[in-house]
């Protein structure tokens, strides 16, 4: 008595749940609309001059005319490093880990 219970109201709240639709709904359209263009800011983009020097290559990173960053690549090893200016005064650091590429390097367990 209790299976068939159970069932009669599974039917019922099926029922009233269809019922409940609202009403005025339109299809979806069968193509998405296509996207907007991109939008590039030219004024972002950094400017780059390539200095060479013999073997040796020089790459001077600007935006709005102001020098941010120097990727220097020497003759002798062919490994570059970075020069840059962290805080906007003009003063350099030389920053190695310029790569975009970091390997995660964390202690899971010791012992």
């Amino acid at each position: 008595m209790r299976f068939l219970a159970a069932v009669m109201l599974c039917i019922a709240v099926t029922a009233f749940a269809q019922n409940d639709r609202p009403r005025g709904l339109q299809p979806l359209p069968e193509a998405p609309p296509p996207p907007p263009p991109p939008q590039s800011d030219q004024s972002l983009e950094p400017e780059v001059t390539i200095i060479k020097r013999g073997e040796e290559t020089i790459e001077e990173y600007r935006i709005h005319g102001r020098l941010y960053m120097v990727k220097v690549t020497p003759a002798a090893t062919g490994i570059p490093y970075y020069l840059v200016d962290q805080n906007g005064t003009g003063e350099f650091v030389r920053d190695d880990t310029a790569n975009p590429v970091r390997v995660p390097m964390w202690t899971i367990f010791q012992f």
